[in-house]
């Protein structure tokens, strides 16, 4: 029975840097832009529109505080509000919030039903979005006849920033169960020398 501690403690770790891994660090609300994080980072927040303010834990609460839907970006309570799909290989996009938990993948990451009965399967970097499909990166040809690179870089630099941002979380938790393992591995040497110490003093 001893020995199974070691590995229950192991799983128990293991389980929780996933948790810690696949969670949002700064606790942004889902279906916000990534440029409006700021806004919607104060304990009080006021509607775009002016109309009124809201307490930060009144977001995404399914009651519609603001009249352009400020407040419930990741529900359909508001008509007015807009639901942002990151959708992370492809082409971001805003979707009306009637859409979110509609049983209906809109966003090709799934985001639009993190609520809903159906699973949504990310087909964002396998070109789930037709735009992403159709871009052709060698021949952005304006109607001068001149490279346009700078839709690329846009795009590219929009890709990038989801990439890395997701590459970083991803490190610092390898680096966080490597370290686990390693202690788990000196535990049970030590616990291993402890046992054979004892034997041997018999």
């Amino acid at each position: 029975m001893e020995s199974t501690n070691p590995v229950l403690f192991f799983i128990v770790c293991f389980l929780l840097n996933l948790n810690l891994a696949f969670s949002d660090p700064s606790n942004v609300p889902i279906g916000i832009h990534p440029l409006d994080e700021k806004y919607f980072a104060s304990e009080v927040i006021k509607c775009k529109d002016g109309s009124n303010s809201f307490t930060r834990d009144r977001i995404n609460d399914e009651f519609c505080d603001c009249v352009d839907g400020t407040d419930e970006p990741g529900t359909s309570a508001c008509p007015a509000a807009k639901f942002y799909c990151r959708n992370s290989g492809s082409t971001p996009k805003f979707l009306f919030s009637s859409r979110v938990n509609d049983q209906i993948c809109d966003c090709c990451d799934g985001s639009d039903e993190y609520d809903s009965s159906i699973i949504c399967p990310n087909t964002c970097i396998m070109g789930g979005h037709s735009e992403y499909k159709t871009i052709n990166y060698n021949s952005r040809i304006n109607k001068f006849g001149s490279h346009s690179p700078h839709t690329k870089q846009k795009k590219v630099s929009q890709i990038g920033e989801d990439t890395i941002q997701k590459l970083q979380g991803m490190k610092a938790m390898i680096i966080v169960q490597v370290i686990l393992i390693g202690f788990l591995v000196f535990l049970c040497l030590c616990r291993q020398r402890a046992k054979s110490r004892r034997r041997n003093s018999r």
